[in-house]
């Protein structure tokens, strides 16, 4: 166990479908009769690693296709929600992408229900959801996907998010949606700068304004865009170890986090998809102590940037930090 495990952290970019712990997946393939492609949990595991970003993107469909009714949404949810809590996460917002599930029947409003009724079995970790609009599927769709968010927000849906094929399907054409998503009094992130260069980070921010820009870790291949982010200081949802994984980075040394802080970025540290890259929040401070040299103090301050660049309400940003600080293993 290293020190991060036992700090209480909060994470703001983390997808429900990816969290899935390992055991939880592997029933689940049984129980649907198997696949050939994965006759143990070690070839499960061989299969989540990846050549590209595309090849993740085909893993992550896959993946999908064991998903095919609420009770399994349901079942992980509570699954991810007791391993949040096992790494004393206090606080997340997670993204779900309901719309692709549809081609088994699934509506997105009872996919919700199924997933609030899992997490609210493990409540020690408080989280909330972030409905992913899919980008694949086009601006009219996304228009349809915010309307259903904001019939879902006392099932805990704070926002909407813009996952998919990044590089296929630039941000600009979804600005109806952002800014239906605004008149509705959602919360607003967007994936940009992870399956496509630093003309998608720059799009996102000029035409979406979201609230807080998913990975940006290609922002830093322009001069420019970096300096659009420090001046419009729009938070950071960095995810080093999964950029690192699907061959966004070469290494993690190469990650931009560094560049970010100095220059006045607002960031916060995730895992993404935990279970699909065989990582974890705490392994994540522990990779930036040792690589990039991060002393303790300002892995610190990104932990608290996780509940400052959080979407809860202010007082209770206030009260969470204290918590955090008073926490023994905060200073152990």
């Amino acid at each position: 166990m290293n020190r991060f495990e036992r700090i209480p952290k909060a994470e703001l970019h983390v997808h429900l479908e990816g969290a899935i712990p390992l055991d939880t997946f592997w029933e689940l393939i049984e129980e649907r009769g198997g696949d050939p492609s994965v006759p143990d949990r070690d070839s499960l595991r061989e299969r989540f690693r990846y050549r590209d970003f595309p090849h993740f993107l085909e893993t992550w469909t896959w993946k999908n296709g064991f998903l095919r009714d609420h009770a399994a949404f349901e079942r992980i949810a509570e699954a991810v929600a007791r391993n949040l809590h096992s790494q004393n996460i206090l606080y997340a917002e997670l993204h779900f992408s309901p719309s692709d599930f549809h081609r088994f029947g699934l509506e997105t409003g009872r996919i919700a229900e199924a997933v609030r009724a899992g997490l609210n079995r493990a409540p020690e970790t408080e989280t909330a959801l972030i409905l992913d609009l899919v980008r694949d599927g086009g601006p009219e769709r996304a228009l349809h996907r915010v309307a259903e968010a904001a019939e879902l927000k006392d099932l805990g849906v704070i926002g909407i998010g813009l996952g998919g094929t990044e590089a296929e399907h630039p941000p600009e054409p979804f600005a109806p949606a952002f800014e239906e998503a605004r008149r509705r009094g959602l919360r607003t992130t967007v994936h940009a700068g992870e399956g496509a260069g630093p003309e998608s980070v720059r799009g996102a921010l000029e035409a979406l304004r979201p609230d807080r820009i998913g990975h940006a870790a290609r922002a830093a291949e322009d001069p420019g865009v970096l300096d659009l982010l420090a001046l419009r200081r729009v938070p950071v949802e960095a995810c080093p170890g999964s950029n690192l994984r699907t061959g966004v980075i070469p290494r993690l040394a190469a990650h931009p986090i560094r560049l970010f802080l100095d220059r006045g970025v607002p960031v916060s540290v995730n895992t993404d998809d935990p279970a699909l890259f065989g990582n974890s929040l705490a392994g994540e401070f522990a990779a930036l102590e040792e690589e990039p040299g991060f002393p303790l103090d300002r892995i610190h301050s990104l932990i608290l940037k996780g509940i400052r660049s959080s979407w809860l309400p202010r007082e209770r940003k206030r009260e969470m930090e204290t918590r955090f600080r008073a926490d023994p293993a905060w200073s152990a």
